[in-house]
């Protein structure tokens, strides 16, 4: 959906980003950032860069000294991040440049693409300092690992290898010298520590003479130590139970390695980018506390639905959506389109046709119903902000209506409706349900004071998965409260 969509571009809010960074004492960070400038000129690119740079230092600054910070961005920009990241963090402070194998390879080399098929995203791991969390994240020993190592099986069935017990390095790393079953040398373990081994039956010697070995189960394995390359976790496919309606989202399994990895069980994860909501999701169903930011209503609604669904029973805040009628108000004062998305989101609907800004036809929202249980038909939803609504205005609704063959409108307006605009859409006539066995009113006036007061459309049987597909629930069995 184009509301969701990244666009940036070189106008009066990057110049202003830019000169937050000047002004924000961090100077190496605006070096940088204007040296990009020089070389990149006034683009979309450095609009971006603007923006993240201010950002990145904020991050800075309220990110926990045993706290990390992991930004995802695509090939396209991660060279430019990883500067700004230094300026902003310190060189020092870098600690990983994962990839993440995102997809399969690309088929388009008979479309006649002159490059390699690209598959992968960046995650650049910053810390603030030495102090972080850090908690080690293992994958699956690979089978032929296991079949070539693993080849030993014990009286019980339990396979084992043998490993080396001896110290690395010797008496250099400061490793103990003394004798274990007629083998004198530096080992990896006390004295004391062999001892316990050898009591428990783990230290093997395979021939008299040979150097004694540690047998090391398979079943008490942690796994292969992950890397920077992460290939075993791919983007949602359009089949997947948790794919929603959102063309970057990331797998919940991507969050949960990220989350466990860096944050411990009583840490709190910010998500300033928050989208259709994974990264608050996963934290949920980690147990964590979390805070989640976006700019828009509509994504702000969508997570509220993903995580009322996923986590029935939540308690959860949401800040800066309109409470009532004077907030609701100020908020259509400042930007029409948000006030547009948020109300859309109030009744239930999605965006008309996911249009982001412009002329809409009359139409800002659709409401998706099954009037026999089955059949799928729509209801038109247009919102109107402004002091000045009239007859007009519902004309060009039941217009909109019978153009997309739509049975039922809904018409959100600020102020009260006129006599006039009340007998207009009364006039439309009324549909009737087989299913339910009543009739609604075909065109339906709502104001925002009715929908503070939790009045909502009059529709058969609406089919929300339609709109916003619903989140799969999630275990509740220890939801914390949060705050």
């Amino acid at each position: 959906m184009e509301a969701f969509e990244d666009t940036w571009h070189w106008n009066d809010k990057a110049e202003d980003a830019f000169d937050q960074v000047s002004q924000s004492g961090n100077t190496k960070a605006f070096d940088l950032l204007n040296a990009m400038r020089a070389f990149l000129g006034e683009n979309d690119m450095m609009a971006y860069l603007a923006m993240m740079a201010v950002r990145l230092i904020e991050l800075h600054r309220v990110l926990k000294p045993t706290g990390s910070l992991y930004l995802h961005c695509d090939p396209t920009a991660s060279h430019y991040l990883k500067l700004l990241l230094d300026g902003v963090f310190g060189a020092d402070r870098f600690v990983n440049e994962i990839v993440w194998k995102r997809s399969d390879a690309k088929g388009d080399a008979g479309q006649g693409a002159k490059h390699f098929g690209r598959t992968n995203d960046i995650i650049l791991l910053y810390t603030k300092t030495e102090e972080r969390y850090w908690r080690p994240q293992y994958g699956p020993l690979d089978e032929g690992y296991v079949e070539r190592f693993y080849r030993y099986t014990d009286e019980n069935g339990r396979r084992y290898k043998l490993d080396n017990m001896l110290g690395p390095g010797g008496a250099a790393k400061g490793n103990p010298y003394y004798e274990v079953m007629g083998v004198s040398r530096h080992w990896r373990y006390s004295r004391k520590r062999m001892d316990e081994l050898i009591a428990a039956g783990r230290v093997i010697q395979t021939n008299p003479g040979t150097v004694p070995m540690y047998k090391r189960y398979l079943d008490e394995s942690k796994g292969t130590p992950l890397t920077t390359n992460w290939t075993d976790i791919q983007l949602l496919r359009g089949w997947s139970g948790e794919k929603l309606p959102y063309p970057t989202q990331k797998p919940v399994a991507l969050l949960e390695r990220i989350i466990t990895a860096s944050c411990p069980e009583d840490g709190l994860v910010l998500d300033p980018f928050c989208g259709c909501g994974t990264a608050v999701h996963a934290a949920q169903k980690l147990g964590r506390r979390w805070i989640g930011i976006d700019v828009t209503h509509l994504a702000i609604s969508l997570i509220e639905k993903r995580m009322r669904d996923a986590f029935p029973g939540v308690q959860l805040a949401v800040e800066g959506a309109p409470k009532d009628l004077a907030s609701a108000e100020d908020l259509a004062a400042r930007d029409k389109y948000q006030f547009q998305w948020w109300a859309v989101s109030m009744v239930d609907a999605m965006p008309f046709g996911g249009k982001k800004k412009g002329a809409d036809g009359g139409i800002d929202g659709i409401i998706y119903f099954k009037p026999d249980g089955r059949r799928t038909e729509k209801a038109l939803v247009s919102i109107k902000g402004g002091q000045n609504v009239g007859v007009q205005m519902i004309r060009e609704l039941h217009s909109a209506m019978e153009r997309e063959k739509a049975p039922l409108g809904v018409f959100v307006t600020k102020t009260s409706p006129s006599s006039v605009m009340e007998k207009e859409a009364a006039a439309v006539g009324r549909f009737h349900s087989e299913a339910t066995g009543k009739s609604y009113a075909r065109l339906q006036i709502l104001t925002l004071a009715e929908l503070f007061q939790g009045k909502r459309p009059d529709i058969p049987y609406v089919d929300p998965t339609v709109a916003f597909k619903r989140a799969a629930r999630e275990s509740t069995a220890q939801q914390p409260t949060l705050l």
